[in-house]
């Protein structure tokens, strides 16, 4: 089974997702960057690879999407707070993304998501951890 994840996703200026993306607060791996592409680290084990769109061609016989008009995935990572959230989106906003959908609060769970500068849709959730009594009675009982 995978031990890592790196979801590719195409750039037309990567300079310019370099800045935005460091401006959230993201790090990139030099042993993975060039002219061409760079490894963005978003946990221990996942990591983005941005790719100009002429190396992301590359590696598909098909055309790329314009993610400024159709949508042709959703990254959704998890958050350590709804205040981590707003944060996240808040800082996207002020780089020059676009915060396109509502905040979504389900009080168990939190969402809010924000467009890159290529139109690719970043979703982050949290979840609330139940107190140890609602646990309890949402696990099924036992036969004896």
């Amino acid at each position: 089974m995978a031990k890592q994840i790196f979801v590719n996703l195409p750039v037309k200026d990567l300079n310019r997702s370099v800045e935005f993306f460091t401006q959230l607060g993201f790090t990139f791996n030099p042993e993975f960057t060039n002219e061409d592409a760079t490894c963005m680290i978003v946990g221990e084990n996942i990591f983005v690879m941005l790719l100009v769109e002429k190396f992301f061609q590359g590696f598909t016989k098909k055309p790329i999407a314009d993610a400024s008009k159709t949508t042709e995935v959703l990254v959704c990572l998890s958050a350590e707070s709804r205040e981590e959230i707003d944060s996240l989106v808040e800082k996207a906003v002020a780089a020059g993304g676009a915060a396109p959908n509502d905040k979504q609060d389900h009080g168990f769970m939190y969402g809010w998501g924000f467009e890159d500068l290529d139109g690719h849709l970043w979703e982050f959730s949290y979840i609330e951890a139940m107190p140890e009594t609602q646990a309890a009675a949402a696990q099924p009982e036992t036969m004896a």
